[in-house]
């Protein structure tokens, strides 16, 4: 066996429209899986804020949920969870792809094969923490919306009433911090696991060309699953802290508040809600990833940027 860059394959787009295809593909699988999971979310959510009252696990807090404010609390923040992931989801994936392209083309193909460990995840890195940018604003408003139902009846009256009571760097911003520390280990975990997963299943499988479309489709869900698990025990602490630091206002320095928030909530705090998360992130990435292969097939985009380990 051995490894084989391929930056590009003949009959499939390049440039900009290379990778819109790949952002497209990306905001479609992650607005779509964010958006179906707002139930989880919820529930999580509710548990790292609150563990006293919610203390009865997954199921539990579900039954609680809905007996004290209805079904339709479970959807609280969907608006803000789908518009906010479908734009991370675009810059993650397809910024991914493109600083790949990038790091590839710097060290060469055959140092990129030798160093693909580092290239997965000096690509993601920064493709994450550039899509927080786009994603910190909506996930506060989202927070907050769960935290406080009452708080607006939605992601523009949400968004309006933060800015104006609380500016936009307070208001919308305060989590950057956290909401980084959170999603670039995650995203950087995530991906490496991926590609480590889907590399491991293409040596007992052969060459992906033969393979028939739905064989694909499951070895991107089994690869998305493995690393979704990873992914979200890795990236928790930061998780519980974004959503407490985003769930009232604060006073004093964002480093301050989180240490002391750290400080306060301890190494099992830090933990709160790790079990919903692990189902919510571990399913979540599966579909990702095999509707992001499915949509780059339909799309014409299949092989763009990859470091495979082929026959040779």
């Amino acid at each position: 066996m051995s490894l084989t860059t391929k930056a590009q394959v003949s009959g499939i787009p390049t440039g900009v429209a290379l990778y819109a295809r790949f952002g497209l593909a990306g905001a479609i699988g992650c607005g779509v899986t964010h958006g179906v999971l707002t139930p989880v979310d919820v529930v999580k959510t509710r548990i790292q804020l609150d563990s006293k009252t919610y203390n009865k696990g997954i199921a539990g807090t579900f039954r609680q949920v809905i007996q004290a404010e209805g079904a339709g609390a479970l959807f609280t923040g969907l608006g803000p969870t789908f518009t906010g992931y479908f734009l991370q989801g675009g810059l993650k994936f397809g910024g991914y792809e493109f600083w790949k392209k990038v790091l590839i083309d710097y060290v060469g193909q055959e140092n990129a094969v030798k160093n693909r460990a580092a290239i997965y995840l000096v690509g993601s890195g920064i493709a994450e923490f550039i899509a927080d940018i786009a994603l910190c604003p909506l996930e506060a408003v989202r927070i907050r919306l769960v935290s406080q139902p009452t708080f607006a009846n939605g992601l523009v009256s949400g968004f309006t009433r933060l800015v104006k009571e609380e500016g936009v760097y307070r208001g919308l911003y305060s989590g950057f911090g956290p909401i980084v520390l959170k999603q670039v280990p995650y995203t950087m975990s995530k991906f490496v696991v991926y590609e480590r997963a889907y590399e491991t299943l293409l040596r007992r499988v052969g060459d992906p060309k033969q393979l028939a479309p739905s064989t694909m489709t499951a070895m991107n869900f089994a690869a998305g699953l493995i690393a979704g698990v990873a992914a979200a025990v890795v990236s928790h602490p930061a998780d519980t802290l974004l959503s407490n630091i985003n769930k009232a206002t604060g006073t004093g320095s964002i480093v301050s508040r989180l240490s002391g928030l750290a400080r306060e909530l301890r190494f099992r705090g830090l933990f709160l809600g790790l079990g919903p998360r692990i189902v919510m992130v571990g399913t979540m990435n599966a579909f990702q990833f095999a509707i992001y292969g499915d949509l780059k097939r339909i799309f014409g985009a299949s092989n763009g940027i990859e470091i495979r380990m082929m026959q040779g």
